[in-house]
């Protein structure tokens, strides 16, 4: 028998942890569907999904079966050896997508490094060494390694690091004419996230896609998609370039790929991935049997027409009863998104206060997300039940009621 652990406290986080995060007051213990605990016994209803990450909700019963038979069998081995898990998770993602090369990772940020990477090495074989730059959007969000948080377009998260990687613009997002200016022969790759999702969750225009497509194919530039957070399912379609119709030459993903476990994918043609031979790029853990085998669990259950059609549906439910929400009580003045990753943008009056609204929820026993100061985000289990959605929605109004009148 184990050893009793000792108890914990959200005060030990103070004592013990590097203080870069500003966790809740609460330490939720237990999950089951949309539904958490904390140390209290306290139940809360999920809306945050881990920042779009627990697209199953919690504990369900296909991710823990699959993980747990994995785990009585083969843990790790390494990249010097391939396994079963990874292989099938890499058949099910190139049949399902335009893809016909995976790489695996444990990351949203080890998958945009390997693919800005990538897009910098098939322009240095092609090309040569000139033609390296990257052109990203302004208040985008690719990660928080060196390489990945100089290419998103948020200076707080970059400044301070000494000098930043070269050879990478910042042009705003959803303005075709100001990547035409930008763009040159010199361009390696143009970075999009279909939506925008730290920064707001803004959705991409569909000509503003389409007219990427088109620039990138002109000057020979890669044209690489972020679907960190709005890949398996999150939209309704597998991955959001399906919606919009367009299609990149990389694709990143994590956060929902695992449904909570860690792991990262960045999909690519056969023709761009022999650019990366033996030795050039690498990872220890990427691909290891436990994160492949829950990320299969993971597509047998959303690739499937009724869970993408339950998104589109949920969407809807959520976007009236916000909308109603929002003009009763003054609060937000648009419900903006696609599928199941939804932003309001508050008004005029509770700007910057977003955290005040994410507070407010917590204590009606609601988890729900901040996008930036000005947008509360929802990122909800993809088969979040109907009665969980008006339940935490009734939740959410009666936050706004008692925010609004104090």
């Amino acid at each position: 028998m184990s050893a009793p652990q000792a108890p914990v406290q959200r005060a030990d986080f103070d004592q013990v942890m590097v203080p870069n995060y500003a966790p809740a007051a609460f330490i939720p213990v237990r999950g089951a569907g949309s539904r958490v605990w904390d140390q209290s016994g306290r139940e809360l209803i999920d809306f945050a999904g881990g920042i779009a990450v627990n697209v199953l909700g919690h504990a369900h019963p296909a991710l823990v079966g699959a993980l747990t038979e994995q785990a009585n069998k083969l843990w790790h081995v390494s990249n010097v050896f391939t396994n079963e898990p990874a292989l099938r998770l890499a058949h099910k993602l190139v049949d399902a997508t335009f893809a016909e090369r995976a790489f695996f990772c444990n990351s949203g940020a080890e998958a945009n490094e390997a693919a800005f990477k990538l897009a910098r090495r098939v322009a240095h074989d092609r090309f040569g060494p000139e033609k390296h730059e990257i052109i990203a959007t302004v208040n985008s969000f690719h990660g928080r390694t060196l390489f990945t948080v100089s290419v998103g377009g948020q200076p707080k998260y970059s400044d301070g690091f000494g000098p930043k990687i070269t050879g990478i613009s910042h042009v705003p997002y959803n303005d075709l004419e100001a990547l035409k200016a930008q763009i040159s022969d010199k361009t390696c790759a143009v970075v999009i996230e279909p939506i925008q999702g730290e920064s707001g969750v803004v959705p991409a225009d569909v000509a503003y896609l389409q007219g990427a497509r088109e620039l990138c194919d002109k000057h020979n530039a890669l044209l690489i998609f972020d679907e960190v957070q709005t890949g398996v399912g999150r939209t309704g379609e597998l991955f959001a370039y399906m919606h919009y119709g367009v299609t990149p030459d990389i694709l990143s993903s994590a956060k929902s790929l695992g449904g909570g476990f860690p792991i990262g994918a960045m999909l690519t043609t056969e023709a761009l991935a022999k650019h990366l031979a033996v030795g050039t790029h690498g990872t220890t853990y990427g691909g290891n049997p436990l994160a492949c085998a829950v990320a299969n669990a993971v597509l047998d259950v959303v690739n499937t027409p009724e869970v993408l059609a339950g998104v589109k549906a949920k969407h809807q439910k959520f976007k009236a009863r916000l909308e109603q929400i929002g003009e009763k009580y003054g609060l937000f003045t648009q419900v903006r998104g696609i599928g199941l990753l939804i932003g309001c943008v508050l008004s005029e009056a509770w700007k910057g206060k977003a955290k005040d609204v994410f507070n407010a929820a917590e204590k009606e026993g609601l988890m729900v997300l901040q996008a930036g100061p000005d947008v509360v985000r929802f990122a909800p289990s993809l088969v979040v039940e109907d009665a969980d959605i008006d339940e935490g929605l009734d939740r959410f109004e009666r936050a706004a009621a008692k925010l609004t009148q104090a």
